[in-house]
Order: C-alpha cells, then structure tokens, then sequence
C-alpha cells in the first residue's frame, strides 16, 4: 500500500482542515490503538499525551498498560494510567465500563490541557457496529457510521481511521516488529460482536465485507445528515416551547413523513429529558399510536399531552419528584432560577404545592406541567414558584427553543 493511500494519509485527510495543537491518544495496548499512536508520532503535527485505561477485569491488564508506557517511553511521550474502581458487579459492565472509559479520557484530557482525545476505531468497527444494530432492527440513525467527531463529557473525541482496515494497521505494527495485546474476550461467543465478526467471515463470500458494510453505513450517515437539517428546519418553523415544554401542531406534525415524524417526537422528548439516549423505536411507537388517537401517554420521563389541536410534551413530575439541588445550579439539567436566595434555600419539583400558588390556573398551563416545574423550598416551606405564578421576587429560566432546534442536528 502506497503512503498515498495507506492508513497515514487517511489521518492526514482527517486533519486536513484542522489540526489540533494538542492531541490526547487513548491507546488500550490492541493493534488499532497501537498503530493510531505511531501514525500520529509519524504525522508530527501535534503535541500528543497518551493514557491508557485499565478497567482492572482481567489479570493481564496491567501489563498491557505498563507495555504501552515502554513503547511511549521509546517515543518520548508522557503516558498516564487511569484506572477503574467504581464497578459493584450489578449492571451492564460493557456499558458501565464504556461510561467511565469516556469520562476518565475527558477528565484526563482537561487536566492535560489537550485540544481533543484520538479513539482508534476502524473501518472493520464501522462494518460490527452497523451488524449488529441491523440485528436489533435499527433505523437510519442506528445504522448511520459512527460519528469520526464526537463531543462527550465536556470534551471532543476524535476517530481519525474510521475509512482504514484493522489489518492494514496489524501490517504496519508488523512492518516494525512492535508487540500488540490480543484480548481474550475477543474469543468470547459471550459477546455480540465477535459473534458478528466470525460471522463476517461467511458474509463476505456474498460481497458483504468490512468495506462494503462500513459504505452502506456511511451513505445511511449522508441521509441521516439531510433527514436531521429537514427536521431542525421545520421545527424552528413549526414548534413553540412555553415553560420548557414543546408544543407540536398535531395536524401539522401528522401530515409529516413517517422518518420525520419519529425524529421530531424522539428529539423533542430526549431534550425535554435532557436525556442522553432517545427512546428505543418500540416505545416511540406507541407515542405515535397515541398521537393518532387523541391519548396521553408518558415516555422517558416526559408526559405527552394530546388534543384535537396539539401534541404537548413536558416533564412528568415522578421523574423530577426527588430531585433537589442548590438555587445557583442549573436543575433538571434545563432550568436556571434566580431570586434574593438566603441560607439553606433549595430548588425541588412544586408538586401537589401547586394548590399553594393561588394563580396558577392564570397561567395557562396545564396542571401537569406545574407539577414538574422548579420551585424554590426553605425546608417543608414553599418560597415561590416563578412558573406557577407565585414568583416572590423570583424568576425561573428554561432551555431555550433554539436548543432544541440545535440538538435535531447535534445528535
């Protein structure tokens, strides 16, 4: 493979427009990350600091983590471990252990002072990933390329050889004799995705092969792009939000394409959860049939309140009914109250004290949405509830409508 065309100008292309002063590298001692590390030290046009997780969940851990830091030692780079203590052995590991992963590379990647953290992920992950969520019946966004940028946990995330085969990068470690770990859970019919990798080996007797799936996966990303800026249009068009909730125009909202539809509704529920995920396609599902017919329902923590006219989604109070926080925090990760707070004031949900605030009913909002709304508690005793209509000096801010217009693309 010739170096015009080989894994180092694919990373080239990918800063082309903008390279970073300072890089971070996440390299977890297997090939790709590996050869992501000695392209970058190759390409020189960045500073970089390298940090390798160890989750601490299997015996050879360490000594991948301490064979990284030998190769950054020959390089002359700074190598950091982050380690993993926080798993009680109850939940999903590889999700819990994705969450950390990402939150100790920001955390890290702040306190470096890099620009962005570089992922090795390749074409082969491109081709798994759209398998494997084939197999769970994904729509164009589940089936749409990872993302080559990224921002997450206050940090931007980088996967620069998303178009470059893992065995591409295998002969380059090769060429220069340089060890990589092999990880036994890659071995593992445990897992879905090496389930989906011995399968691919089958698959390409058809022409289905890592290339040709990472293709279909990134043309479903170009419409996935077009599908998200046709809704954010119609929505700065169509959509009004009072007290951080969304009103739709039912009939407006009906009348459009399916795709469109399901897009609108899960992006409008997702931001007024302020949720990192949208829901799952079932349960949108059932959102749509009661759109349709005229029926409240709840999903993800929102109340989706229907009439003839509108389609209203706001926060369902039992999601919010425990949560409390200081007056100068943003609460329910979407509202900013402000007022002459004293000692030991605390936002929480109004609740059942709506009945407290005698001009509630002039507002204009429905009961439900005042229930979940922020309101400003000295102990067991209401101060005031800005939304309801009992401001007492005090005022209470939402996200703003053109968030939620933003967020139909960013997301």
């Amino acid at each position: 493979m010739s170096a015009q065309t080989g894994p180092g100008a694919a990373l080239a292309q990918f800063y082309t427009h903008r390279t970073p002063s300072h890089l971070g590298v996440a390299v977890s001692g297997g090939s790709d990350s590996l050869a992501l590390l000695h392209l970058l030290h190759d390409w020189g046009q960045a500073t970089l600091s390298v940090a390798t997780v160890d989750h601490g969940l299997r015996p050879g851990s360490a000594g991948e983590a301490a064979h990284v830091a030998a190769l950054c030692e020959g390089l002359g780079l700074p190598h950091t471990v982050l380690t993993w203590e926080g798993w009680d052995g109850k939940g999903n590991l590889q999700d819990q252990a994705r969450r950390t992963r990402y939150a100790l590379l920001a955390d890290w990647a702040k306190a470096a002072g890099a620009e962005a953290v570089a992922l090795g992920h390749t074409r082969d992950d491109v081709a798994e990933t759209f398998l494997m969520r084939l197999a769970r019946g994904g729509g164009v966004d589940g089936l749409a390329a990872m993302a080559g940028r990224f921002d997450r946990d206050g940090i931007s995330f980088h996967r620069p050889l998303l178009s470059v085969a893992r065995d591409d990068l295998r002969a380059l470690l090769a060429a220069r004799r340089i060890r990589w770990a092999e990880d036994p859970s890659n071995d593992d019919l445990a897992f879905d995705r090496v389930k989906v990798r011995r399968a691919m080996h089958h698959l390409a007797d058809l022409g289905l092969t890592a290339e040709t799936l990472a293709d279909a996966a990134r043309t479903l990303s170009e419409a996935r792009t077009a599908l998200a800026q046709t809704a954010a249009e119609w929505a700065a068009k169509a959509v009004t939000s009072t007290a951080g909730e969304l009103i739709f125009d039912r009939t407006a909202l009906n009348q459009r394409p399916a795709e469109l539809r399901r897009r609108l509704l899960a992006g409008a529920v997702r931001w007024v959860a302020s949720a990192e995920y949208p829901p799952r396609r079932a349960p949108l599902a059932d959102v749509e049939s009661a759109v349709s017919a005229v029926r409240n329902t709840t999903l993800h923590g929102c109340r989706i309140m229907v009439t003839d006219m509108t389609v209203r989604i706001t926060r369902e109070h039992a999601a919010v009914a425990t949560l409390s926080g200081p007056v100068d925090a943003i609460w329910d990760h979407r509202w900013t109250v402000d007022g002459p707070a004293t000692q030991g004031m605390e936002v929480r949900a109004l609740g059942e004290a709506v009945m407290q605030c005698p001009d509630w009913r002039a507002t204009g909002l429905p009961r439900a949405t005042l229930l979940a709304s922020p309101a400003i508690w000295q102990g067991d005793t209401l101060v005031a509830a800005p939304v309801a209509g009992f401001g007492a000096g005090w005022t209470a801010t939402p996200k703003r409508l053109e968030d939620f217009v933003a967020s139909l693309i960013s997301h």
